[in-house]
């Protein structure tokens, strides 16, 4: 029984050697896998922020945001065109003429057609939108990785086709942006990331939006309203959507997206996702623009919004450019009980 029972110690003792060894090993596989995962984690970052940084700055911001997603065919939102379409079936030749030429408030236009047609088109987007995002976030692995700067492409594109048109249907004149995308000025980029801003609840978009608002409406000439844009009064507000936009990208789109060695392709937006959140942004822009000078006459603008206005029309142009954004939440838009049960 005793030298039984050395047997069974001596077997037992090298079965806990083996295990040991094994354990050893495995722990120092796995090492080396995580190794050559984070290596290639950050090969792939890499390779996606290069992708992104579509004006070659370096970093990634909403002008980025905006130049790959104008790429895609069919974001640019044409007009005329639109407001034809859209008010074909409701308004008289006469009365959709002169809505192209001045605006459909200026026209005449009931605002109850208005607010139909804008809820129109966001439940257009967000359907759209979702269908692209759901479709690229289909398991694929790193080697789907290509497909991120087109789901965020396309994600960004849907909602500045919804901007587009929701700033044509609230009287907004015609964004100079080429058929193909390609061709934009700083002024048209500005003036979409302004719209960005407001739809993530940037601080003062809503105030330079109504700015912008008033100024065409009466008159203000175009190229003051350039000037505020690329290097006046509205410019720091620009600066400071566009360095959120970077933050944001980098913070939410790499390190959780790599975090998680890119499960999916499209994981940054997923289909579900898209369509919870797309509206709530579509909403803050709407709030925004139904209520300016051009879209409502008598809309009174508070001192900020005036004060804005005339530096505008007064040429003011701003040599320190803002070092630090101000009340700037992370958050994401939030969504109310009753959006939520639409999704």
């Amino acid at each position: 029984m005793a030298k039984l029972t050395d047997k069974a110690k001596a077997a037992a003792s090298a079965v806990g050697k083996g295990a040991k060894a094994a354990t050893e090993k495995t722990m120092e596989t796995a090492k080396k896998v995580g190794s050559g995962v984070k290596v290639t984690a950050n090969k792939t970052k890499n390779e996606v922020a290069k992708a992104l940084d579509q004006d070659g700055d370096g970093s990634i911001d909403s002008t980025d945001i905006i130049l790959i997603s104008l790429k895609i065919p069919g974001v640019r939102v044409d007009r005329e065109k639109f407001l034809r379409k859209e008010l074909k079936n409701h308004c008289k030749p006469s009365v959709i003429d002169k809505a192209i030429e001045e605006n459909p408030t200026a026209a005449g236009i009931d605002p109850v057609l208005i607010e139909k047609l804008v809820d129109d088109t966001i439940k257009f987007e967000r359907n759209a939108a979702s269908g692209i995002s759901a479709a690229l976030g289909m398991p694929g692995g790193v080697a789907m990785v290509a497909t991120i700067p087109a789901d965020i492409a396309q994600y960004y594109g849907y909602l500045l086709r919804a901007a587009q048109k929701m700033m044509y249907l609230y009287g907004f004149p015609e964004l100079e942006i080429s058929e193909d995308g390609l061709n934009i000025d700083t002024a048209t980029i500005n003036s979409l990331t302004i719209c960005l801003g407001i739809m993530y609840g940037i601080a003062n978009a809503n105030i330079a939006i109504k700015a912008m608002a008033k100024a065409l409406s009466t008159g203000v000439e175009k190229e003051l309203l350039k000037k505020a844009l690329t290097k006046g009064t509205i410019y720091p507000i620009v600066k400071s959507i566009a360095k959120w936009f970077g933050v944001r990208m980098t913070k939410k789109a790499f390190a959780g997206f790599f975090k998680k060695v890119i499960p999916v392709a499209g994981g940054i937006i997923g289909g579900g996702i898209t369509f919870a959140s797309f509206k709530p942004c579509c909403n803050k822009l709407r709030v925004a623009l139904k209520d300016t000078k051009l879209s409502n006459p008598k809309y009174q603008e508070n001192e900020e919004e005036e004060k804005l206005y005339e530096e505008i029309r007064s040429g003011v142009v701003i040599d320190v450019e803002p070092d630090e954004l101000t009340d700037v939440s992370d958050n994401p838009p939030e969504i109310s009980d009753e959006e939520e049960s639409e999704s």
